[in-house]
């Protein structure tokens, strides 16, 4: 979240920030304003209040070594009203304090000043493109046809078992998605980041810390009688893992991956464009996370984008970088660059894997600090990136096992670590 400090500063830097994201702060910083000057005057009045009840207390140990008992006891009886005052100010402060950060937790993260200016997908920007778009022939099937004609996956099966959006992958199918969640796993670990197997459901404080809870649009499926959460992603659980923890700088940066099912309920998402693979309530995918020192995280995005870059292009799939605009970005994210790859059977674009900057704004609400040169605490950064979601580049791929349904190619592409870099031109984007 924001810090009290960020939002007070420049009030009007605030406003403008946050209306790139589409949100009209104002009656939000004003009331954040109102309850800060409220909070801050009571504890005025208290901190006065507490330094009275002291100076009270030492005048009645003198007073009763003077032996004037009558003045003693009836300083003693002020001591006693300026208690219960000072405890209903406390009881008001906290009250206030709870108030004001209920506020703040309602307000996004600001953007970066590269963040484009825009409303949909339609207004973010193409920043890079590579390999080749093919050539179907006539009549070429979509995934969810070659899936079903090969024996892939079932989402018949799925809906019988669970309901739609839960597939069942079978021989082949089940295979290729093994091997795509071992091949990008070797992937990350071989750039140095260190593999964890996290849990599939996480705790309330959890889900605030990396800011899906409260949760707003109603994306993740909880367990009501024990009040966990099942994943959206495995940013949730791997970043908590630093939660209330003070590091040092030498712990930067700080490199992890994880596969995972994700879980999230999507509601709303019905038609033609979420058929098949598109968009599933349970999906795999292997992430990557990096705490790093606020003076490096832009350093780390870049890195972060070159490695996902370098995974897409050894599957030698068609691929476009977009910078997101300022509507299209999650509330947490203060920079964000979607990867998709084409889809030549549906004709259109499909994301496989956001990139993501958060700064300080998930490090202030997980408590993740750390200790700079002169042993004062900061806020770390986070980031964390899709390396990769496999619905969408399994749908892909099927147009090859389809071709191939009676043999499984072994076939490893090692290109060139790869810098982020390119033009920057307007584009839609396909959901």
């Amino acid at each position: 979240m924001l810090t009290l400090k960020q939002i007070r500063e420049d009030k009007a830097f605030t406003l403008e920030r946050l209306a790139v994201k589409g949100v009209d702060a104002t009656e939000a910083v004003e009331k954040i304003e109102a309850l800060d000057d409220e909070r801050k005057s009571i504890q005025a009045q208290l901190d006065a209040c507490l330094a009275q009840q002291n100076a009270i207390a030492k005048e009645v140990g003198m007073l009763f070594k003077q032996g004037k008992k009558e003045e003693a006891e009836a300083a003693k009886a002020k001591t006693v009203q300026l208690k219960e005052r000072s405890r209903s100010m406390e009881e008001r402060l906290r009250a206030v304090g709870e108030e004001l950060n209920a506020v703040i937790v309602t307000l996004p993260n600001f953007p970066n000043k590269d963040v484009p200016r825009g409303k949909t997908a339609a207004d973010n920007v193409v920043v890079r493109m590579g390999g080749t778009n093919p050539a179907l022939p006539e009549g070429a099937l979509p995934h969810w046809e070659l899936a079903r004609k090969y024996d892939l996956i079932d989402f018949e099966l799925g809906v019988k078992l669970t309901g739609a959006g839960f597939p069942v992958y079978k021989g082949k199918g089940a295979a290729l998605q093994r091997a795509l969640i071992a091949f990008f796993l070797d992937c990350n670990t071989a750039a140095g980041y260190t593999e964890i197997m996290p849990p599939l459901m996480v705790n309330e404080a959890s889900g605030f810390g990396t800011g899906q809870l409260p949760d707003k649009e109603g994306q993740m499926y909880h367990v009501t009688l024990d009040n966990y959460y099942l994943i959206p992603t495995a940013e949730v659980p791997v970043t908590n893992i630093y939660r209330d923890v003070i590091l040092d700088e030498s712990d930067f940066p700080i490199k992890m991956t994880a596969y995972t099912p994700c879980f999230r309920r999507e509601a709303g998402s019905y038609g033609k464009d979420v058929r098949g693979l598109n968009r599933l309530h349970q999906f795999d995918k292997v992430e990557i996370v990096q705490l790093a020192h606020p003076d490096r995280s832009y350093e780390a995005l870049d890195g972060m984008i070159a490695h996902v870059e370098s995974i897409v292009q050894k599957l030698e799939l068609p691929y476009r970088i977009l910078r997101l605009c300022g509507g299209d970005m999650s509330f947490t994210s203060a920079i964000t660059y979607d990867f998709e790859v084409y889809s030549a059977a549906q004709g259109r674009w499909l994301e496989v894997s956001s990139v993501s900057n958060f700064e300080s704004f998930q490090a202030n609400r997980l408590k993740l600090r750390y200790r700079d040169a002169h042993k004062k605490t900061q806020l770390a950064h986070t980031l964390n990136g899709s390396s990769l979601a496999l619905p969408r580049i399994l749908a892909h791929g099927q147009r090859r096992a389809g071709r191939n349904a009676d043999r499984t190619p072994e076939r490893q592409v090692r290109l060139p670590h790869s810098r982020f870099s390119g033009r920057a031109t307007r584009t839609h984007r396909a959901h």
